[in-house]
């Protein structure tokens, strides 16, 4: 499969960058510093500013699916998602956050008392990036949202998905590493099964 992850440096880009590498798919990482990708033999970085609508068009041109992976905070998402239908691409995934998602008493993550006031920004603007696909009906996307704690860890392959509820393990805890948040993100896009859904992923 030819693969465009827009994002392939950022803190949980370049663990789904290794993982697509890894499964022996075409990868192209668009990037803003292409010097920041290590070589590797079916993989190749590119020059992206992603708010130039005509250039990210023509680079999700003849691409298989794409993986956007931003700060969408600092983003015009509805410019963003316009020019990449306007490339016909067959399939995006969008890496979304885990703000939006519920607890067990339904509230969302973003809007407990607990809740970081320096991520709300960048909360906010996944939950509208949210908002906005879940009003698209012309592209073929899928949200995917880690756990509350995401950070570099073991790549176990041993996971839960869910949907929109927060996932937590047997110890009170919702938390994935980097690692296997990627692997459920090239399952789900090897195979989809959350198409204009989405989906968490945790322990």
């Amino acid at each position: 499969m030819k693969i465009a992850i827009v994002g392939a440096t950022g803190f949980i880009g370049q663990y789904i960058f290794n993982e697509a590498v890894s499964r022996d798919h075409r990868v192209t990482a668009l990037v803003r510093d292409p010097s920041k990708i290590i070589a590797a033999e079916k993989a190749e970085a590119k020059k992206l500013d992603v708010q130039n609508s005509v250039e990210l068009t023509r680079a999700l041109t003849a691409q298989d699916a794409a993986i956007i992976s931003l700060h969408y905070e600092d983003q015009d998402m509805a410019g963003i998602v316009k020019a990449i239908k306007a490339s016909h691409i067959k399939h995006v995934l969008f890496i979304g956050g885990a703000g939006s998602l519920k607890n067990a008493n339904g509230v969302e993550l973003l809007d407990t008392p607990k809740f970081p006031e320096q991520w709300k920004a960048t909360a906010y603007a996944a939950k509208n990036l949210l908002t906005l696909l879940e009003d698209e009906k012309e592209l073929s996307w899928t949200y995917a949202s880690p756990s509350a704690f995401i950070e570099p860890g073991e790549r176990t392959g041993k996971f839960r998905l869910g949907r929109d509820q927060l996932l937590f393990n047997a110890k009170g805890e919702s938390k994935i590493s980097t690692q296997d948040f990627a692997i459920a993100v090239m399952d789900e896009l090897e195979k989809p099964i959350h198409t204009q859904q989405r989906f968490t992923v945790g322990y």
